[in-house]
């Protein structure tokens, strides 16, 4: 019997211009699997020459690019999306290995990785100019969509497939050009896969280019470089911000998709089972590391002692190990300092008076489900974005008392509603200060056709269908005088 060869072997590497090659900064950076910190790759890091390279190699290659008929656009990104499908088990192994996800996570971000691309592949047909009324007799007005031209994206460790994908396919369908910067610790899954994937396709050289390095190697360089006109940026609030602050400085366009502290509010006629299952699921996949995972579980009062039972019940049976392994849910966390950190909001909420319903434990890299129940809203751990499988539990008394305890955190991307009345449920939902606000469902949802994004300190920008297709692109008007216009002096 014959084992089918690996696709992605030897993407440990820059892609620029076309061509697979080491960093020139001669630092060598390991790629560690987070589970049993074994050695997953080794990648020569970029120096800010090969910045300037890649920048130059998209310049180059976008003009040509936005000019490519719609037809052969939608061929390459068909062939990209027939390239992944055919791959997905190898895929779902470079996840498991390099991001720690479980099987079931890496296939749903194979999928949701594919929706997006799907997606992507209606806008080469999107970018058709319209035509507006005037009120000025005999003229037409003619809107035109082009492509911004250079994009920098930059993606996170937690959904290093997906979260790169979203921006990277998106914009390249709308005519531009990338250069792409994933997370060092998943730069295979978010960086070497992708760009194999367009290399097999047959997408034109220096339109997608991958750098892999560090904060020290480039610094704000890859930022502030005058090449790039747009930063696509997903991670944390801080470094969002600063991200921001140098983009403005250069009259870059930004979408900043940034942290969260999203709540999942629990009414008192809402079916307490189904809640319990959709709470479970949303804080529970992938450990938690997720920017939109169910981090605030309020429940109004009468309800509270019944779905913290069932609900302690259910996170102690979640099986836990090795990602790789089918049957488990909890896999590892992404690395240590992330660890430490988690350890740490446990101490201080123990501290600071919450009842621990569920003790859970650290397993090597895993840590298992924590339930801390009678948690107020001002204790830290209500207050931090965990990224993490601890669940907080919060009682309310009225659903005036949730909408406000929903609203009191800086972040405002997801949140979720349970209520049998899905009227109640819709104005409660329009009432909570979050992008996105999921009525009898948790908060870990990403749809390709709809605007996903926070507000406050969750970011600014939306992905999705026609709202990433605007941020992507630029508008310019054009006015035709189809006969002599007669001026008032």
């Amino acid at each position: 019997m014959t084992t089918k060869a690996k696709v992605f072997e030897g993407v440990n590497k820059q892609f620029i211009g076309g061509k697979w090659k080491e960093g020139t900064s001669g630092k060598v950076a390991t790629i560690e699997d987070p589970f049993d910190n074994s050695e997953f790759a080794k990648v020569v890091l970029a120096s800010k020459e090969d910045v300037d390279e890649a920048y130059n190699s998209a310049k180059r290659a976008q003009k040509k690019w936005a000019i490519t008929s719609k037809e052969e656009k939608v061929d390459v990104l068909e062939r990209a999306i027939r390239i992944m499908e055919e791959n997905k088990k190898e895929i779902v192994d470079i996840i498991a290995r390099e991001a720690g996800g479980t099987v079931l996570k890496g296939n749903l971000e194979v999928q949701l990785t594919l929706d997006i691309m799907n997606e992507a592949k209606t806008f080469p047909h999107r970018m058709e100019p319209k035509t507006e009324p005037s009120a000025i007799p005999g003229k037409e007005n003619r809107i035109y969509r082009f492509p911004i031209g250079v994009m920098s994206v930059i993606s996170p460790f937690n959904f290093p497939l997906n979260l790169s994908m979203r921006s990277v396919v998106t914009a390249i369908a709308a005519g531009n050009a990338v250069v792409h910067k994933p997370a060092l610790q998943t730069a295979i899954t978010g960086g070497g896969v992708i760009a194999k994937v367009f290399e097999l396709a047959g997408l034109p050289a220096g339109v997608f280019n991958l750098i892999i390095t560090s904060s020290s190697e480039t610094g704000d360089y890859f930022v502030e470089h005058p090449i790039p006109k747009f930063i696509s940026f997903t991670g944390s609030t801080e470094v969002g911000r600063h991200i921001g602050s140098l983009a403005g400085k250069h009259l870059k366009r930004v979408a900043l998709e940034l942290g969260g502290n999203s709540p999942f509010v629990v009414l008192k006629d809402a079916d307490v089972d189904q809640a319990v299952n959709a709470a479970i699921f949303g804080k529970f996949v992938h450990q938690g590391q997720i920017c939109m995972i169910v981090n605030r579980i309020l429940v109004h009062r009468d309800i509270y002692d019944e779905f913290a039972e069932k609900f302690t019940k259910r996170a102690s049976e979640l099986p836990y190990g090795d990602p790789k392994d089918s049957k488990n849910i909890i896999g590892p966390i992404a690395n240590e300092k992330q660890i430490e950190t988690i350890m740490g909001l446990i101490e201080t909420a123990k501290k600071e008076g919450a009842l621990v319903s569920l003790e859970g434990k650290r397993a090597g890299n895993v840590i298992t489900p924590f339930v801390f129940t009678n948690v107020t809203n001002d204790m830290t751990i209500a207050q931090s974005e965990i990224f993490g499988p601890l669940a907080t539990l919060i009682p309310f008394d009225s659903d005036e008392e949730g909408i406000q305890l929903a609203n009191d955190t800086e972040y405002g991307l997801s949140s979720a509603i349970f209520t049998s009345d899905l009227a109640r449920g819709e104005e409660f939902a329009k009432q909570v200060e979050s992008g996105m606000t999921h009525v009898n469902d948790q908060t870990v949802n990403d749809e390709p056709t709809v605007p996903f994004g926070g507000v406050k300190d969750s970011g600014i920008g939306r992905f999705g269908g026609e709202w990433v297709l605007d941020e992507f692109t630029t508008m310019k008007w054009i006015s035709v005088q189809k006969e002599d216009r007669v001026f008032p002096f």
